[in-house]
């Protein structure tokens, strides 16, 4: 039987990489860490060994997402500080009813919840605008930039299409850039090859809008707000994008209501 290899990535090396990703020297690092730069050094170059506490100096300091402070931890040799429950856990029961109150209090205006991967989670009754004349098959795994920019999914009623491509791939872009996985990039490079285009965006505008044309033919204009668990210890709970489409306009609002 052949064993086969697998690379390991070093703490060392992880340390590095957020700290290219957020444009700082290892002298600014280590100045901000409260270490010498001459041990950060070493800790980049696995000449030494940092602490458990040193790990999550380190990650706090480059501001890395929780659930890769707890592959930096593991690659340092210590347990992972962060767990992971599924959302129907017990111990999630606040989570749950936290995320069904704002569900609700949005309604009749669309409100979804996804996961880090864009998963859709759960939705409240007015999200069925967005999800009316989807195809099947885009919601037998409900991914939201899937439902909304594959020709079968909202991407034909999306009036400014190339402009809500645009800041959707974009978003897409920076948190793929922050991904270690490379799960986000592979749902990026679908993404690109869906049809569409691109538009630039209005500078001069307050937020950019998703104009929506309903299946019997009503137009509509909306305004997205993100909401997240901000001290959330949980990665699931942490990884919980809850986002809110509210009205651009008076006749949306009136069309909803």
């Amino acid at each position: 039987m052949t064993v086969q290899e697998v690379p390991t990535t070093t703490v060392g090396s992880m340390v590095r990489r957020w700290r290219t990703r957020r444009r700082l020297s290892q002298l600014d690092l280590a100045l901000e860490a409260g270490v010498s730069a001459r041990h950060l050094s070493f800790v980049e170059t696995g000449r030494a060994a940092p602490s458990r506490a040193m790990v999550l100096r380190l990650a706090g300091v480059l501001d890395v997402p929780r659930r890769d402070q707890n592959r930096m931890l593991v690659a340092a040799g210590f347990a992972p500080a962060y767990a992971e429950r599924p959302l129907e856990a017990p111990d999630m029961a606040a989570v749950q009813a936290g995320v069904a109150r704002v569900l609700a209090a949005y309604d009749p205006y669309p409100c979804v919840v996804v996961n880090r991967a864009w998963d859709l989670v759960s939705a409240n009754a007015g999200a069925g605008v967005l999800l009316a004349g989807v195809a099947p098959h885009l919601l037998e795994r409900p991914n939201a930039l899937r439902i909304a920019l594959h020709p079968d999914g909202l991407a034909p009623r999306i009036r400014n299409l190339g402009q809500w491509r645009s800041h959707l791939v974009e978003r897409l872009r920076r948190e793929a850039a922050a991904d270690d996985s490379g799960e986000l990039a592979g749902l990026l490079d679908e993404l690109a090859g869906y049809p569409g285009g691109y538009a630039p965006t209005d500078l001069g505008g307050v937020a950019v809008p998703l104009e929506l044309v309903t299946p019997d033919g009503v137009e509509l204009r909306f305004l997205s707000m993100v909401t997240t668990f901000g001290t959330a210890l949980d990665l699931t709970a942490a990884e919980l994008s809850i986002e809110a489409f509210l009205p651009a306009d008076d006749a949306t609002a009136a069309a909803l209501g």
